[in-house]
C-alpha cells in the first residue's frame, strides 16, 4: 500500500474531522480576505467536502482511466442516442 493509499484510507476513516478541519481553513481565508471571496471559498470547501465524502464512499478506489481528484467526464442523458463521430481521412505520407 502505497503512501496515497494510506492517506486516502485514512481520509476516509477520519471524514468528520477533515470536514472540520475544511471548514476552519474557508473561515480563516475569509477572515483574512475579509470575506471578499468568500463564495469562492464556499465552492471550493464544498468541493473538497464532496472529494471527501466521495473517496470515503468508494473505498479510495478510482475508476479506470480516471486519476485521483479527476471529476469524471459528464455521461449523457438516458434515452439519447450516442453521438457519432464524422468519418477522417486516411494519413497521407
Amino acid at each position: 500500500m502505497g503512501f496515497l493509499d494510506k492517506a486516502k484510507d485514512l481520509l476516509g476513516k477520519n471524514a468528520d474531522k477533515v470536514d472540520t478541519a475544511i471548514n476552519k481553513a474557508g473561515d480563516l481565508v475569509d477572515k483574512k480576505t475579509q470575506g471578499k471571496y468568500a463564495s469562492t471559498v464556499d465552492k471550493v470547501q464544498d468541493a473538497a467536502k464532496k472529494a471527501v465524502h466521495d473517496n470515503a464512499g468508494a473505498g479510495g478506489q478510482v475508476p479506470p482511466g480516471q486519476q485521483s481528484g479527476q471529476v469524471p467526464p459528464p455521461q449523457p442523458a438516458p434515452g439519447t442516442p450516442p453521438q457519432q463521430q464524422p468519418p477522417t481521412a486516411p494519413p497521407t505520407s
